[in-house]
Order: C-alpha cells, then sequence, then structure tokens
C-alpha cells in the first residue's frame, strides 16, 4: 500500500488497516511452518506496511501532543 493512501486514512482505519495486516501476516507465517508458502514476498511487503502505519499513528500522536502543548501555554 502506498504512503499516499495511508495518509488519507483516518486514525480508526489506520488501526484496523494494520489489525488486518498482522492478521495477514500470521496466516504466511502459519504456511511458511506448513512449508508451502506461494507468495513469500508479502511477507516483506506486509511488515512494511505495518511500518509506515505505525509512523503515521506516531506522528498524529506527536501532533496532537503538540497542539495540547500550545494549548497549555496561551493560557
Amino acid at each position: 500500500m502506498r504512503s499516499s493512501e495511508l495518509k488519507n486514512l483516518s486514525t480508526e482505519e489506520l488501526l484496523q488497516k494494520e489489525q488486518d495486516l498482522r492478521k495477514e501476516l500470521f496466516k504466511l507465517d502459519y504456511q511458511r511452518r506448513m512449508g508451502r508458502v506461494e507468495k513469500p514476498h508479502l511477507f516483506r511487503q506486509f511488515k512494511k506496511d505495518i511500518a509506515r502505519i505505525k509512523t503515521f499513528l506516531h506522528e498524529r500522536k506527536s501532533l496532537k501532543n503538540e497542539e495540547s502543548i500550545d494549548a497549555r501555554r496561551k493560557i
């Protein structure tokens, strides 16, 4: 998934997307343990997508904290 697509999603949608990717990664890992992975390239792709999502969530959290600090300074 492209980062521009992720940027447009809401926080709830990002959390849901991360959960879905983790489930898919778990299924792939199970297939690998059984010895029959059809698309091994998806391991890397899912891990990178999860990292992108976590980055966006962290950025949003940081911005929210900065805004609350700025609001307190004005008072």
